[in-house]
This record gives C-alpha cells, sequence and structure tokens, in this order.
C-alpha cells in the first residue's frame, strides 16, 4: 500500500509530489487511466482535511504509469465525489515500492 501523508494543505502536497517529478495532471488526462487502469500504479497518498468542513478534505494521489509518467490526481473526499477516473484509482493496486 502507498504511504499517506498529511499536510497542511493540497498545494502543500502537490509541491512535494513535483519535486520529485510528480509533474503531469491526470485530473486534465484523466482518461488515460480511464482507459488503461492496469497500465498505472499509486506511490504516494497525500489526504488533506478542512479544519471545519468536510467539503474541504480532499486526497492528493502520486500515480505512475508503467511507461514512466509520473503525475498526480486530486480528488474531493467527500461521498459526492463519483468521476470515473477516481472509482478506478480507488481501484488500482497501492504500492510505494519499485
Amino acid at each position: 500500500m502507498a504511504t499517506q501523508y498529511h499536510y497542511a494543505s493540497v498545494s502543500e502536497a502537490l509541491e512535494e509530489l513535483r519535486k520529485i517529478g510528480f509533474v503531469y495532471d491526470f485530473n486534465i488526462h484523466e482518461e488515460e487511466i480511464i482507459t488503461d487502469p492496469d497500465g498505472f500504479i499509486i506511490k504516494h497518498v497525500y489526504r488533506y482535511e478542512g479544519n471545519s468542513n468536510p467539503d474541504d478534505e480532499a486526497i492528493v494521489y502520486g500515480i505512475a504509469s508503467f511507461d514512466g509518467k509520473k503525475g498526480v490526481f486530486v480528488s474531493g473526499f467527500s461521498a459526492k465525489t463519483n468521476s470515473e477516473a477516481i472509482k478506478i484509482i480507488q481501484n488500482i493496486v497501492m504500492n510505494s515500492e519499485s
């Protein structure tokens, strides 16, 4: 399972991932995950919890493709989150190895 981290903000998590090469935006290109879910692995998970409103909660995923692409996907953490990509991401085997 990928290591989970807790940061003060989503932007802090995104900056940490950017520093280690996770620069591709899978939110813009989520169709890549939808069409080939077996081609990706979750390497990092950053969870942000809002102080007062559950709608402020988010998860930042550091995702690597088996062809070498490294990027991020940001998802709301509430039950209202229902994008097809996030449903697939939740089913991707999480592995922080390799």
